[in-house]
């Protein structure tokens, strides 16, 4: 799922022959190593990550072994979007919000990329099979796969369903939080696995609905490219809505508190507001950067950050 909203544009990226800048010191190329993971991509997914291991343990999650899956988590979302970012490399180049990526600014070199990107991976499935189970281990490491292998370099630039389906690499930390204390599968975890997977779309397209120039120079069909703005917003209503059902859902699947369900529903009216007010302006007459998608995007980061906050908090007060 992406998040950064760098509006700054510079000058064109270089081609990818160009002679590279030397005498970069180390914390420069450290700097750039850790860019290429998308720490703010990173820290969106591990807030649906903890609160889950919170649900699944009842109360407090025994303290190492979330530690070991916060850390390792981390090291696999780190793979995937350094991965990510050595497959998008050219269209990286020609977006505002991403030309000062590393691999857009030669900061890094593509097989470096490769490179850091694999062993990241690598260490996370080891260290997840070590210090959790094989369950977590797999479904991390099948979410890289996925997310590079089916999102990057098939569905990215092919379709305009191509967040929906791609989003579920993003939905898979819920499962990995779950796993990584039960070494189990269960409904709560679908459940909210669902919750991550409807919201996607709609945060997702309210971006790119800023972006669209971007998206259409780089060739990439992201709905709002390819769709009028009735119909992007209309679809994000319709996910919006079940992304709110979803959440609900949780209360008698899990048997939470009513605490739950409360947080859940005013954060869900809140939401269901906002995404409805983008189709009031656009009734309104107000188009493009009038239509104001940015305000959504903001809060859909606020609302998923919230709900999961609900999760956590939940099983301690029962």
């Amino acid at each position: 799922m992406t998040v950064l909203t760098n509006r700054q544009a510079t000058a064109p990226a270089p081609a990818e022959d160009a002679p590279r800048p030397s005498g970069r010191s180390i914390g420069m190329v450290v700097k750039a190593y850790i860019a290429l993971t998308k720490p703010r991509i990173i820290e969106l997914l591990l807030i649906t990550t903890l609160p889950v291991m919170f649900l699944a343990a009842g109360g407090l999650p025994p303290l190492w072994t979330s530690v070991a899956v916060m850390v390792f988590g981390t090291l696999s979302a780190g793979s995937a979007n350094a991965l990510n970012c050595y497959v998008d490399r050219d269209i990286d180049q020609k977006m505002r919000r991403t030309r000062r990526r590393p691999l857009a600014r030669h900061q890094v070199s593509p097989r470096g990329a490769l490179i850091f990107g694999i062993v990241l991976g690598v260490l996370s499935l080891l260290g997840l099979w070590v210090t959790t189970n094989w369950l977590a281990a797999m479904l991390s490491t099948g979410a890289i796969l996925f997310y590079v292998l089916v999102y990057s370099m098939i569905l990215k630039r092919r379709t305009a369903q191509n967040i929906v389906w791609g989003g579920i690499a993003g939905c898979m930390p819920v499962m990995i939080g779950w796993a990584g204390i039960t070494d189990r599968l269960d409904w709560a975890p679908l459940v909210l696995f669902g919750v991550v997977f409807f919201w996607t779309p709609p945060h997702t397209w309210t971006l790119a609905m800023r972006y669209k120039e971007d998206y259409a120079a780089a060739k990439v069909p992201m709905l709002p490219v390819v769709a009028t703005e009735r119909r992007v917003i209309l679809e994000s209503i319709a996910y919006t809505w079940a992304t709110v059902l979803c959440s609900l859902a949780l209360w008698p699947v899990a048997g939470t508190t009513l605490f739950y369900p409360i947080v859940a529903a005013v954060l869900g009216a809140m939401c269901l507001w906002e995404v409805h007010r983008l189709l009031a302006r656009l009734n309104a007459g107000k188009t493009g950067v009038a239509l104001r998608p940015m305000r959504f995007f903001h809060w859909s980061n606020a609302y998923l950050a919230l709900l999961f906050l609900a999760v956590a908090i939940d099983p301690l007060l029962s």
